[in-house]
């Protein structure tokens, strides 16, 4: 009989490596993820988790950047397509689209549907080109800087209804 894979044990371990590696000597807090065609960068402290994409209940009368809510371990989670939202185009449906749930302390119980998720970046050694807003990494990859404090902080994302 094959081993079973727990998936709640297996995003736990996940995030718990993440969180370590986030903790570690080098001090790398920051998580690739791609949104649309673009690369962003989010801070490690201001999600709690990476999340497969489960099914969602949509919600009637909301944005369409909106896909609906989803229930985690009790608690229910807004979704929204940061590509929609940002006028970018949408998820792809693919099995590696990713959520990440805002963290605790912004108080929102929110997730954040991205492409997919692309690990641990180290922007040290990168040049943060001020005139474009933007962090060049050593490949010459733009990476745009996802502020979730700003982004919660919006009326716009905060009226999810039409």
């Amino acid at each position: 009989m094959s081993k079973r894979l727990n998936l709640r044990d297996f995003q736990q371990n996940l995030s718990n490596r993440l969180r370590e590696e986030a903790a570690s000597s080098r001090h790398i807090t920051t998580l690739g993820v791609q949104v649309a065609s673009e690369f962003w960068l989010v801070d490690m402290v201001d999600i709690s988790e990476v999340l497969p994409v489960v099914k969602s209940t949509v919600l009637p009368m909301s944005k369409s950047w909106v896909v609906g809510m989803v229930n985690v371990r009790g608690n229910l989670y807004c979704v929204a397509d940061i590509a929609a939202f940002l006028g970018k185009g949408r998820v792809s449906g693919e099995m590696h689209n990713r959520m990440l749930l805002v963290a605790d302390q912004h108080q929102f119980n929110a997730a954040l549907l991205v492409e997919k998720v692309l690990g641990l970046r180290d922007t040290e050694r990168w040049h943060f080109d001020a005139g474009k807003g933007c962090y060049v990494d050593e490949q010459g990859v733009k990476w745009h800087k996802l502020d979730v404090s700003g982004l919660l902080g919006q009326a716009e994302f905060l009226q999810i209804g039409v």
